[in-house]
């Protein structure tokens, strides 16, 4: 990754791709190709033609795209790959891909004809029917892809498959391009001091486009997916329309956890945990009984708020990855953690049938080590990919939530 030239940092590398500039000199049944610019050892490479004319771009769906696809045909109908959450999640994270190359598609000027992106969202019979554009910019950071009728028509599909969603508000990350850089780190400074991208143009383009798509679709119909910035803002959007009671299947891929924010409002924990150590070792008074009852109805209370609200986000971890592993951190004790006994573990299930999960965290079990690649897109549609379901109720989640549960109790107060 050192020899790279511009590349987008959340866009998942080429395999085996050289970078700088190349020139092609063909000669009669080959081809040879010199590497200017010797950051990466220079030389030349000789390929046939033939080769190299199949091998393609590196971000061609062909090159870097999942494997073992089931063939697009009738069969799809009765037996739908849609079901399998893993195929689920390889789509989602193929029209992700999309976006970030339909920038810089935009930025070679290329289209629908000659351009990268359409090979990554026409194998699933998808279009796209929106682009979210920055108007500051230019620059593309999310698309509506809806279900293309005609195109799946083609392979004899005659309706949608059981679990394909009508359309997908798909959002891209941060590219270390000039064209769309400075927007891009704008909002990843937003998030990183206030842990929100509210005030963002793009949040307010992407909000709207996803209650266009509820209003036509139902909430029931539409998906959102997003990578690491992109994550950050489907994962708000979604909230909004949540703490109006409206509901929408959300896949967040290396959501970003890190911020000064959180870090203050860590120290803040810290300091309350500890003060409350010193007032419990005071002598207690009958006032002290009072925040211990109300304490315990706000349980109550946000335990009854979470069986209502059964929006639950699905969110996709590397604990290699340091811009999202801290959604891996449990708000329970260390010993409900794995070395849990069987009574805690009998607990925490039965407080998970009641609904008390808020969303559902999916870490990779032997996913890549290193940073760049850990916090990747590739990874994702992979084949070997081995994820772990954590069931515990994150602590990063649970506050990134809470406002949720609070505008619930402020629309729906308690029932006496």
């Amino acid at each position: 990754m050192a020899c790279a030239a511009a590349m987008p940092i959340d866009l998942p590398s080429a395999p085996k791709a050289v970078a700088g500039e190349l020139k092609a000199v063909e000669e009669e049944e080959e081809v040879v190709v010199e590497v200017e610019g010797g950051g990466c050892g220079g030389g030349a490479v000789v390929v046939a033609a033939a080769e190299a004319e199949a091998e393609g771009h590196p971000y061609d769906f062909h090159v870097s795209g999942p494997r073992n696809l089931p063939p697009p045909n009738w069969k799809e109908i009765i037996r739908s790959s849609w079901k399998d959450p893993n195929y689920k999640r390889m789509v989602m994270a193929c029209f992700i891909q999309a976006v970030y190359l339909l920038e810089l598609d935009r930025q070679d000027q290329k289209g629908e004809e000659d351009g990268l992106a359409p090979k990554w969202w026409k194998p699933f019979k998808y279009k796209v029917t929106q682009t979210l554009v920055d108007e500051r910019d230019g620059s593309i950071y999310g698309a509506v892809l809806e279900w293309d009728r005609s195109s799946a028509l083609s392979d004899f599909i005659l309706i949608r498959p059981s679990g394909a969603p009508r359309a997908v508000l798909a959002l891209r990350g941060t590219l270390l391009q000039k064209p769309t850089m400075k927007r891009d780190l704008q909002d990843d400074l937003r998030f990183l001091v206030w842990e929100s991208l509210k005030g963002s143009v793009r949040y307010v383009g992407a909000l709207a486009a996803l209650k266009s798509a509820v209003e036509k679709f139902g909430s029931a119909n539409v998906c959102v997916a997003g990578h690491s910035l992109g994550a950050g803002f489907a994962l708000q959007v979604c909230k909004e329309l949540a703490k109006q009671g409206v509901f929408v299947e959300c896949h967040l891929f290396n959501p970003p956890s890190v911020s000064l924010a959180m870090g203050v409002r860590s120290m803040s924990e810290k300091a309350s945990y500890l003060w409350k150590k010193v007032k419990a070792s005071l002598p207690l008074k009958e006032a002290a009984t009072v925040p211990l009852e109300s304490g315990k109805e706000e349980a109550s209370d946000k335990k009854r708020l979470r069986a209502e609200k059964k929006w639950v986000p699905h969110l996709y971890v590397n604990n290699s990855d340091y811009i999202c592993c801290h959604y891996n951190a449990p708000s329970c004790s260390p010993t409900a953690a794995d070395g849990a006994s069987d009574e805690q573990r009998q607990q925490r299930k039965a407080s998970e049938i009641a609904g008390d999960v808020v969303a559902k965290l999916f870490v990779t079990s032997k996913g890549p080590q290193k940073f760049l690649e850990a916090h990747g897109l590739e990874q994702w549609w992979s084949d070997g990919m081995e994820l772990q379901l954590a069931l515990y109720d994150s602590k990063l989640i649970s506050r990134q939530l809470k406002s949720i549960y609070t505008a619930a109790a402020v629309s729906s107060p308690a029932k006496s």
